[in-house]
């Protein structure tokens, strides 16, 4: 294996993480940033009231998005190994 493979394998690698994370990584951040804002302007402290928000959301992301996201990564997994006798040699 040359170093251009493993840093195209690599980053199609990192893509895919990025692609699978995404629909759970930024609803979470804008639950969690409108959730920053309410307890700012009302000065209430709860851990609570972040965490089950969040978790709702994280929840209803995977139902919706679960099956896409397999889809994803599946599809990147069975080329990354049909392409196994090129990547060798």
């Amino acid at each position: 294996m040359t170093p251009e493979v493993i840093y195209r394998v690599s980053q199609d690698a990192m893509l895919i993480a990025a692609k699978v994370t995404a629909p759970l990584l930024i609803p979470s951040l804008v639950v969690g940033l409108l959730i920053a804002m309410f307890q700012a302007a009302t000065q209430i402290n709860e851990t609570t009231l972040t965490f089950v928000p969040k978790l709702i959301v994280i929840g209803l992301v995977l139902v919706i998005m679960g099956p896409a996201m397999l889809q994803m990564f599946l599809d990147y997994f069975q080329h990354l190994i049909k392409e196994i006798p090129v990547l060798i040699g």
